[in-house]
């Protein structure tokens, strides 16, 4: 099964931007019947550089990324998660509820890496945790950790958290009928039914979230984990101190792709399901218990690396020219950037220093047609700008003031109005920035840095986040700006409509 993402989201804004699109000298900030009329420039100089992004804090995602992609155009991203496994009843911090003992002479069956698939919805909106090709092969592998993270400081994507995993626990190779257990499919939106151990009850099948489980190593986790001294059961800090915690990573044959992960609950947990000595002589009773991993309990990290094989993004990112290139580069998992810029100078030359007042201004972004069917255009990209001490903040036109929101701009409009989502009938994003384009060109503020980047098309927690993410791989393959373009000239321009003033 191949994922794609026809989203009713995207319809929507589609239709909220078609229905919109009327004469284009007739721009209404208010009411149609009290329309604005204006001149149309879109001619601005502007320049767009590739840029890569900064490693971002993969702390507390609501997506944890593992997987492996071979983009025929942007080369290899490679992904992979670190997560503490914790000491049964273990809620929050070093508390063990419960000071868990498996019973005499334990014998454990099988012990299974329960991973639950990271689906993000709002409404009938659904974003699959799935991006790439679903049909490949992918080898996942399970990695004991040397290294404590529990005492680590600082999160970024950028640490190779699980360089030293270097002892194998567990294996899973997908979409292989050959495998012991049955084919195993990447299916993140199917659930699917389990058979559980109800102690002194006969199992149950019972139907279960969509997850991926991969069976480990029953002799390691009997000698790492059933045969741990009991006391260090009593508390968290002592069995993590013990048992390191688990790296998970993935390779995968032809394009591959990017499998999202949920640690925000309790359907990621380690599972091991085991025999002892029952309460009557001669008998032995069948039991399991759960070795929560969740990131409000320890932490859950990610390490994400990306190797750029194209010609023209290895030489658009050694680049200080300032050269403009025919095509710019978005990639997410904190991959590349675009820097934009605005010269104002012929605008204002046409002005003749008379004074203006900006109607509507619309950055549009076109794509080029790439093609790829699995690694499409991000759903959506976000723009924000650089303050004065180079710190990402919302441009004026995103940044609606409210109650809750006192410190906002009053010109701000909301985030279907503010724009990015992407228009896959004219293969491009348009930005509303009629707010910034006229404090911009009255000199009001000056442009410290405008940049874009691929954004998720829901934002799990609501807003606007500005920081880099690891929460999506999609990417965007932008068309360059062209000063002086033909008409109907595919590029990346800034549409003003505007009134001058005497």
């Amino acid at each position: 099964m191949k994922f794609s993402k026809q989203d009713l989201l995207t319809m929507l804004i589609g239709l909220f931007l078609f229905s919109s699109c009327k004469d284009p000298n007739t721009i209404g900030l208010g009411q149609e019947d009290s329309a604005i009329k204006g001149d149309l420039y879109d001619n601005t100089t502007v320049t767009s550089q590739t840029q890569l992004d900064d490693a971002v804090s993969t702390a507390n995602l609501e997506r944890y990324p593992v997987g492996f992609m071979t983009d025929p155009v942007f080369g290899e991203t490679l992904a992979g998660t670190a997560m503490v496994v914790n000491a049964p009843g273990t809620s929050s911090g070093s508390t063990a509820t419960g000071k868990y003992r498996f019973g005499k002479n334990a014998e454990l069956d099988s012990a299974v890496l329960i991973l639950g698939y990271a689906k993000v919805s709002s409404g009938s909106s659904v974003i699959t945790p799935f991006y790439g090709d679903s049909t490949q092969t992918y080898t996942v592998t399970v990695g004991q950790m040397t290294r404590d993270i529990t005492h680590e400081h600082t999160f970024l994507s950028s640490t190779e958290w699980g360089k030293d995993a270097n002892e194998i626990l567990g294996t899973l190779v997908t979409n292989d009928k050959n495998q012991p257990q049955g084919a195993v499919y990447i299916k993140p939106l199917t659930p699917f039914k389990v058979t559980e151990i109800v102690a002194g009850k006969p199992d149950t099948l019972r139907s279960v979230v969509p997850q991926l489980r991969i069976r480990l190593n029953t002799a390691l986790i009997q000698s790492k984990i059933v045969k741990m001294d009991t006391l260090a059961f009593d508390k968290n800090n002592l069995f993590t101190d013990k048992f390191r915690g688990l790296y998970v990573s993935a390779k995968a044959t032809g394009k591959g792709g990017m499998i999202f992960f949920n640690f925000a609950d309790t359907t990621s947990r380690l599972q091991l399901y085991y025999k002892r000595d029952g309460k009557t002589l001669n008998t032995r009773d069948t039991a399991s218990v759960i070795f929560p991993i969740r990131q409000g309990i320890s932490p859950v990290l990610s390490y994400v690396k990306h190797t750029y094989t194209n010609p023209d993004i290895k030489a658009q990112l050694q680049d200080n020219s300032g050269k403009q290139f025919e095509q710019t580069y978005l990639q997410a998992l904190s991959g590349l950037r675009n820097k934009v810029s605005f010269n104002f100078d012929d605008f204002k030359a046409k002005l003749g220093g008379a004074k203006v007042a900006i109607n509507k201004a619309e950055l549009v972004v076109d794509v080029t047609p790439d093609g790829d069917a699995h690694f499409k255009p991000a759903q959506r990209l976000r723009l924000y700008i650089y303050d004065v001490a180079g710190q990402r903040v919302k441009v004026s036109d995103n940044n609606p003031g409210s109650q809750s929101n006192p410190n906002g701009d009053a010109r701000g409009v909301s985030d279907i109005e503010f724009g990015g989502y992407f228009d896959s009938v004219n293969s491009r994003y348009v930005f509303t920035l009629t707010s910034y384009v006229q404090d911009l060109v009255s000199g009001k503020i000056k442009d410290y840095g405008t940049f874009l980047s691929p954004a998720p098309l829901i934002y799990p927690s609501g807003g606007s986040p500005l920081d880099p993410l690891a929460t999506t791989a999609e990417r965007s393959i932008l068309v360059g700006p062209k000063k002086d373009a033909a008409p109907a000239t595919k590029r990346m321009k800034l549409n003003i409509f505007y009134t001058k003033l005497k």
